[in-house]
């Protein structure tokens, strides 16, 4: 097998991030930025930024998926895979028992039911509305003069959720700064946001069917009001770690590490 290490891609439209795997399937290392308008720039420097990070010259790497809004611009990839089968590659390969999967990113949530083997067998996509996604709560947190970083954390502080009827993101964001206004508590608000955005992720699996165990995927993964959401709707807990953020790279440096098994045992048959 040509290299000793594979990478993976996801060049999406608000951030993109790459993995390195070594030939065991194991994360070497990782790296993110955003993507802004270039997104070759900004494929080209998290890649980069990854190999120097882990000490690993390009010719160390046999073998590079690129996934995500903007995998064909990956130029120097060896070939692309849709988000949906890496993130249910990426989930398997960090939780093998993962039957589900709830992908919620910047633009779009996706919901996802795999077998076994973490081959896709159903899917559900949100992609037409901010409201039931990351970018509802980006939204919210500008509309109260909040960080993203600080929103999940103070909404577990929250006693009483408030409802947050809108069904727009825009007007969403319009109403939680009457919540505030009108005296109720920013953790009750916050929390509010965040039952609204999981009621809808719950309706997305749903419709694929929920089978456990169930995986938590994309930068939301990491915000802990939005797990407590989730796994309170479900009545189930979910699968999550520092890696989920980074799900869909990671199941395209898996999916790069397969195929370069397979094309050496193709050189290597007789």
């Amino acid at each position: 097998m040509t290299g000793a290490y594979f990478a993976g891609v996801d060049a999406g439209s608000t951030y993109t991030k790459a993995v390195l795997l070594d030939s065991d399937s194991k994360p070497v290392t990782t790296a993110i930025d955003m993507t802004g308008i270039n997104i070759v720039s900004a494929i080209d420097k998290v890649y980069h930024a990854m190999l120097a990070k882990a000490g690993v010259n390009e010719r160390e790497v046999g073998y590079v998926v690129g996934t995500g809004y903007g995998r064909y611009k990956v130029t120097f990839g060896n070939s692309q895979v849709t988000e949906i089968s890496c993130h249910a590659k990426g989930a398997y390969t960090l939780f093998p028992k993962t039957r589900t999967v709830l992908d919620m990113g910047g633009q779009d949530t996706k919901a996802i039911r795999i077998n076994g083997r973490g081959e896709v067998v159903d899917f559900s996509m949100n992609d037409k509305c901010a409201a039931g996604t990351g970018r509802f709560i980006e939204g919210s947190a500008r509309a109260l003069g909040l960080t993203l970083a600080e929103v999940g954390d103070i909404s577990m502080r929250s006693t009483k959720p408030i409802k947050i009827s809108a069904t727009c993101a825009v007007f969403a964001e319009m109403e939680t700064q009457e919540q505030l206004a009108w005296g109720n508590k920013l953790e009750d608000i916050l929390y509010g946001v965040h039952v609204s955005i999981a009621s809808r992720s719950i309706g997305l699996l749903r419709r694929v069917g929920i089978e456990q165990e169930v995986t938590f995927t994309g930068g939301v993964s990491l915000n802990r009001g939005m797990v407590k959401c989730v796994e309170e709707q479900l009545g189930s807990k979910v699968n999550t770690n520092p890696m989920t953020m980074f799900c869909g790279a990671m199941g395209a440096a898996e999916f790069a590490r397969e195929k370069a098994m397979v094309a050496a045992r193709e050189v290597a048959r007789p």
